[in-house]
C-alpha cells in the first residue's frame, strides 16, 4: 500500500526542489509569508512550554515538529471556512486568525478560550478522541446544503483512526460528498502506542479505498507539499466532489502533554535524530537561503516581531481574572446531577459558590 500512496514531497530535508511544477507559486513573497507563519507557531508553542512550567499555564499540549502539516495546511483554507481542531491543534488556529491571548485563555482554563474572533468558523477544540470528524461533515454537509462554496477541514492524529467517530464521519461524508477535508497528522504515537500497535495498515491514506474517496499521503514536515495538496483537496471539496483523506507523516519532539514523560514510552533519541534530518522551519530555511529569499536581517526583524507579539499576548492573558471553577460543574448537564452536586460540594463547599 505504500507503493499505492507514496509520500508526496515538494523539498528534499537538505531544501532541494524536488518537483519543478511548483516552481514558479514559490515566489519570495509567498514563502517568506510560510517561514514567518511557522516561526511564529514554533516561538509561541516554546512559550507556551514555558509559562507551564513556572505555573503560568495549565497543561498543554506541545506541537513542535508538527508546524509544518498545521500551517501548510491551515494556509490553503479561505476566510470562510470552518476549522475543527483537536487539543494539539492551536499552530493551525493560529494561522487561520485564532488570537493568541484567547489560546493562552484556553490552556488556563477559562471557557472564554474556546471562543474564535467574530466572524471565524473555528469549533472549540476536541479533547475526546475522533468526536470531531462528525461534526466537521455536518458543518460541511450544512454549506453545501445552504449552496456556499465553503469548506471544512479536520484534523485528527493517528490514534483516532482506531476510533468510531473516525469511520462513521467518513462514511457518512462519503455517502454525501461532503466538502470536507480529513487532516490525518500521523506522528507515529497516539499518546504512548505506537502506530503499529493499533492497526495492521501500511498507511492511514490507503483507509480512504474503503469509503470510495481520494486518499493522500505527504510528508508532514514539508510546508509546501503540505499546502499543495490540501489546496488540491479543498478545490475538489469546493467543486461538489466530495471529501479527501490526507495523512500527513509528521513527528511531535516532545511529550503528548506537560503532564507526559515520553522517556517512558519512546527512546528519544529519535526525535534528535529527526530535528536533525527533518525539521520543518530548518527545512524551509535551507529552500530559502538556497533561492537566494533568506536574508538575515529580516529573519532577525520577524524573529523579535513575534516574541513581542507573544509577550504582549501573554500579559493580556494574566490580566484576566483567575477561571471560575464552578464552570466545571454548571455546564456539563441542563440540570447537574446529584453525583456532579456531590463533586461540586466536596471540591469547593456548600458556602464557596464563588471560590
Amino acid at each position: 500500500m505504500e507503493k499505492q500512496f507514496p509520500k508526496i514531497s515538494v523539498i528534499d530535508n537538505d531544501g532541494n526542489l524536488v518537483d519543478e511544477q511548483y516552481k514558479e507559486q514559490l515566489t519570495k513573497e509567498f514563502v517568506q509569508q510560510l517561514y514567518t507563519q511557522i516561526l511564529r507557531v514554533r516561538t509561541f508553542d516554546r512559550k507556551a512550554i514555558s509559562l507551564q512550567r513556572q505555573g503560568r499555564l495549565g497543561t498543554y499540549a506541545p506541537f513542535e515538529g508538527q508546524e509544518a502539516a498545521q500551517v501548510g495546511s491551515a494556509m490553503a483554507l479561505e476566510k470562510d471556512d470552518w476549522l475543527f481542531p483537536t487539543y494539539r491543534d492551536h499552530a493551525a488556529t493560529m494561522t487561520f486568525g485564532h488570537s493568541l491571548p484567547t489560546i493562552f485563555i484556553y490552556w488556563n482554563g477559562r471557557v472564554e478560550g474556546c471562543v474564535p474572533p467574530e466572524g471565524k468558523k473555528i469549533f472549540p477544540p476536541a479533547v475526546p478522541i475522533a468526536t470531531q470528524l462528525p461534526h466537521a461533515t455536518g458543518a460541511a454537509l450544512a454549506e453545501k446544503r445552504r449552496g456556499t462554496k465553503n469548506a471544512a477541514i479536520c484534523y485528527f492524529g493517528d490514534g483516532a483512526t482506531s476510533e468510531g467517530d473516525f469511520h462513521e464521519g467518513m462514511n457518512f461524508a462519503s455517502v454525501f460528498k461532503a466538502p470536507v477535508v480529513f487532516f490525518n497528522q500521523n506522528n507515529s504515537f497516539a499518546i504512548s502506542v505506537p502506530i503499529e500497535k493499533q492497526m495492521n495498515s501500511e498507511t492511514i491514506a490507503q483507509k480512504s479505498v474503503a469509503y470510495g474517496i481520494p486518499g493522500v499521503r505527504v510528508d508532514g514536515n514539508d510546508i509546501f507539499a503540505v499546502y499543495f495538496e490540501t489546496k488540491k483537496a479543498l478545490d475538489r471539496a469546493r467543486a461538489g466532489e466530495g471529501p479527501t483523506l490526507i495523512e500527513a507523516v509528521t513527528w511531535r519532539y516532545g511529550a503528548h502533554t506537560t503532564a507526559d514523560d515520553p522517556t517512558k514510552y519512546r527512546d528519544q533519541s529519535l526525535s534528535e535524530k529527526k530535528r536533525k534530518e527533518s525539521d520543518p522551519v530548518v527545512r524551509l530555511q535551507r529552500f530559502m537561503q538556497k533561492e537566494g529569499y533568506w536574508e538575515d536581517a529580516w529573519a532577525t526583524e520577524v524573529q523579535e516581531q513575534m516574541n513581542a507579539e507573544i509577550e504582549e499576548a501573554v500579559k493580556e492573558m494574566e490580566a484576566y481574572k483567575a477561571p471560575d471553577v464552578n464552570d466545571m460543574f454548571d455546564y456539563v448537564f441542563e440540570k447537574p446531577t446529584w453525583t456532579i452536586e456531590e463533586q461540586k460540594k466536596e471540591i469547593i463547599g456548600t458556602n464557596r459558590g464563588d471560590a
